[in-house]
């Protein structure tokens, strides 16, 4: 099993598609990697040499921002928006749609279960 990034890779799948298991490694970003190293799309991590791994590894260490510095970075930028007192910061901390989405239907998976409220029988 390839670890890439702190990440065990799958050994059975094809390399494009297990590197998809690194958070910040989308299927574009992967197919990028595979072509710059000039692996066949059809390789599977198993039948990678040592060497190959490394390059890999070597690639997204230098290239990309990846797994817990990500999210460090993401959760550094919310927060950032927060501090400020944006009005997208204030949406985060209130846990409310933050992009312009209607609220008054929908929006259930930002705001959660809907919360009944006493004596709002007709």
């Amino acid at each position: 099993m390839a670890r890439i990034a702190g990440v065990n890779i799958p050994t059975n799948k094809r390399v494009e598609i297990a590197l998809t298991y690194i958070h910040g490694i989308g299927r574009t970003t992967a197919l990028d990697i595979v072509k710059k190293l000039d692996i066949a799309r059809e390789r599977r991590v198993q039948d990678l040499t040592d060497q190959e791994v490394i390059r890999i590894r070597e690639l997204i260490d230098s290239e990309l921002t990846v797994e817990g510095d990500l999210r460090r970075e993401r959760s550094m930028n919310i927060k950032r928006l927060m501090d400020l007192a944006s009005y997208r910061g204030l949406r985060h901390r209130r846990g409310l749609p933050v992009r312009g989405q209607r609220t008054h239907t929908n929006a259930r998976t930002r705001k959660g279960k809907a919360k009944p409220i006493a004596g709002k029988k007709k």
